[in-house]
Formats: structure tokens, C-alpha cells, sequence
């Protein structure tokens, strides 16, 4: 009795000490596991703050694009108009007559 008592004492004791080793290890799995959730985590927020910035400069390239796409026709009738004054101003000053100009308008 006395020697099965003492085996199971070893075995008990073995398997205690086996148990504790695994906790150990499953600790230490699970501390590099969370580790690496928050590093996860933080990258995911700067990935988002950098999409949102992005998506902001978007809009206002957008914005800009329009405003500018809008006022196109406007802004080519009014450098047309400049174009021909410059050439109107130009011959004037080369000596051509005013009233060639008086005329045609």
C-alpha cells in the first residue's frame, strides 16, 4: 500500500508539475496573442485616420474640380474677349484705323 501510495504521490506530482509548465506556456502565448491585438489595433486607428484624411482631400480636390469645370465656358468667353481687345489695343498702337473696328463690331 505504502508503494502504490508513493507512485501516485510521483504521478500526482508530475502531473502538477506538467500542468503548471503548460499554464506557463499558455500565459505566455496568450500575453504575445494581446500583444499583438494592440498592435493590431493601433495600426487598423492610423490606417483609418489616414483613409479619412485622405477621403477629405479628395473631397476638396473634387470641389475644386468642379468649381472649375463649372466656370470653364465663363472663364474661356472672358479670356476670349481679352485675346481680342490685346489684338484690338495692337493695332491701334501699329496704326491702324479706329474705325475699321467701330464697323465690324
Amino acid at each position: 500500500a505504502q508503494k502504490a501510495y508513493e507512485d501516485f504521490v510521483k504521478e500526482t506530482n508530475a502531473s502538477i508539475e506538467a500542468k503548471s509548465k503548460d499554464i506557463v506556456e499558455k500565459s505566455e502565448v496568450r500575453a504575445k496573442a494581446e500583444e499583438e491585438l494592440v498592435e493590431t489595433k493601433e495600426a487598423k486607428e492610423a490606417v483609418m485616420l489616414e483613409l479619412e484624411q485622405l477621403s477629405n482631400y479628395n473631397a476638396q480636390l473634387h470641389q475644386s474640380c468642379d468649381f472649375v469645370l463649372k466656370n470653364f465656358d465663363l472663364r474661356q468667353t472672358a479670356r476670349d474677349e481679352e485675346v481680342e481687345a490685346l489684338k484690338q489695343a495692337k493695332a491701334i498702337l501699329s496704326g491702324a484705323k479706329f474705325e475699321e473696328f467701330l464697323q465690324s463690331a
